[in-house]
């Protein structure tokens, strides 16, 4: 194969990365502390979106897996996120994914689309992934987004109130909560496609609160500090995250010209536009065995990394 002009390759040092006095230390006590950290953190990890890295969709998608997985614990089910990624990329076509699979499925969404927080696209979301009924209280609430869209106040302090609003119509919707507040800091933003953040925090210190380290509900006492601390923690990760990708994604991208299989320039853009690839994908130009030998091919090479575990029925990624 012949080195492709259109697979860029990636200049790691100019990657940003949230710096260390923006990342929580210690007990932050005061609502404006946890507002300027979130701020700081945030800008870096706008910066980094920003740059349209050619690893951003594994990027997006790695990080909808985390907070998938976050999402499926608080439900009290327990798939880890190795679990999550078999049952999602290793299902027969038309299989049922199941209620965890079918909360993958809707932080993929989130970070595969363009998403706005109107009735229109939220509404099948809460519907086939959340398995929420709409009603008035919902669609009144995607309604105002566009309200809050058009104000002045800070990304993540609508983000905290829209997850709250929802909360407060409907206690059931709390996952979609999360999900709109990472789509509403989107807009606000300018993203093209939104970043999976807030979800992933919640199972961490910032959301307990007292003696009993009872969850913080969204709109309950110290939910917006919460908030505040839990962008900040989710940007500094992402952004370390999407430097780790880019950094793989830069090796891939330099062993492609070394690559003779038909059909391994797709393959390529699959591992730099998803969190994972299974190792039996074919083409019309490369056949399941000649993708198996392409992917040894790459481990050879350090230039992707086996998923599961296994010998057979395996995932790659970077």
């Amino acid at each position: 194969m012949k080195w492709r002009p259109d697979l860029p390759v990636v200049d790691v040092s100019l990657v940003p990365q949230v710096p260390v006095w923006a990342r929580p230390r210690g007990v932050i006590l005061h609502d404006a502390d946890a507002a300027y950290l979130a701020g700081a953190a945030l800008n870096s990890l706008d910066n980094l979106v920003c740059q349209d890295l050619p690893s951003a969709g594994a990027w997006r998608q790695r990080l909808a897996l985390r907070n998938a997985a976050a999402a499926v614990n608080l439900t009290g089910r327990r798939e880890s996120e190795s679990a999550l990624r078999d049952g999602h990329f290793l299902r027969g076509a038309g299989d049922d994914p199941g209620p965890s699979g079918h909360l993958l499925m809707a932080w993929r969404r989130l970070a595969s689309r363009t998403t706005a927080c109107d009735a229109e696209i939220v509404r099948p979301v809460a519907e086939q992934h959340f398995g929420l009924k709409w009603d008035d209280a919902l669609t009144e609430i995607t309604a105002n987004a566009a309200d809050m869209m058009m104000s002045s106040r800070p990304a993540p302090v609508l983000a905290a109130e829209i997850a709250a609003a929802v909360y407060r119509a409907r206690p059931d919707a709390e996952l979609l909560g999360f999900w709109l507040a990472d789509a509403l800091l989107a807009q606000k933003f300018r993203w093209a496609i939104p970043m999976p953040l807030l979800m992933g925090q919640v199972p961490s210190a910032v959301f307990k609160s007292g003696e009993n380290r009872k969850r913080i509900r969204p709109g309950g006492e110290g939910w917006g500090k919460a908030v505040f601390l839990a962008y900040t923690t989710a940007a500094a990760e992402a952004c370390d995250l999407g430097i780790e990708l880019a950094q793989r994604a830069a090796k891939l991208t330099t062993v492609a010209p070394k690559l003779r299989a038909k059909g391994s320039g797709d393959v390529i853009k699959l591992l730099l536009s998803d969190d994972a690839v299974p190792g039996s994908w074919s083409s019309p130009k490369l056949s399941a065995r000649g993708a198996r030998r392409l992917f040894d091919r790459l481990g050879e090479l350090d230039a992707v990394r086996e998923l599961s575990g296994r010998p057979t029925f395996r995932l790659y990624g970077l």
